[in-house]
């Protein structure tokens, strides 16, 4: 089973209330191949919110406490965005996952690239709580733009197979 952005496959989940839909990600749902999840409802935020930022670090480093989540209106959010992450953790083991892939950018899903914390809409290299949870766990958590990639590798062959 592969665990998705609900955003990814479609659902105006995001901050914004749009989404983010792939199409290759929406067919591997249809196909039941996927199953989606968004943290930052899971951590109980609704839809619309204000956006967020991860401040003083990464993923790991909000996990460890030595960085924090951040609404643009300067509220702090973290233990929201930890237990998001701990209830996608969650659902990725209940359904026996094995490959995760989340929106890029995002400071819950991201798996390469976050925003900087400065609201100024500059990317730097790092990854979201979710991803930094789900990586210590050791799942295999990639963005959008890298499934193709991992379509083509022989060991997730039966994941991509007659979607």
């Amino acid at each position: 089973m592969i665990v998705v952005s609900s955003c990814l496959a479609g659902m105006k989940v995001r901050y914004n209330a749009t989404d983010s839909m792939d199409t290759n990600i929406q067919l591997l749902v249809e196909a039941k191949k996927a199953v989606t999840v968004c943290p930052e409802l899971l951590g109980g935020f609704t839809i619309p919110r204000e956006p967020a930022e991860i401040v003083g670090g990464n993923g790991d480093d909000v996990l460890a406490g030595n960085a924090r989540v951040v609404e643009l209106s300067g509220r702090d959010v973290t233990e929201m965005y930890i237990q998001g992450a701990y209830e996608a953790l969650r659902m990725a083991q209940e359904l026996g996952a094995l490959l995760i892939v989340l929106k890029e950018g995002s400071p819950s899903c991201g798996s390469a690239m976050i925003y900087n914390g400065e609201f100024n809409n500059v990317k730097q290299a790092g990854y979201g709580v979710t991803t930094a949870l789900l990586r210590r766990e050791g799942y295999t958590v990639i963005s959008e733009h890298e499934l193709s990639v991992y379509a083509a590798q022989p060991e997730y062959a039966t994941l991509f197979a007659e979607r």
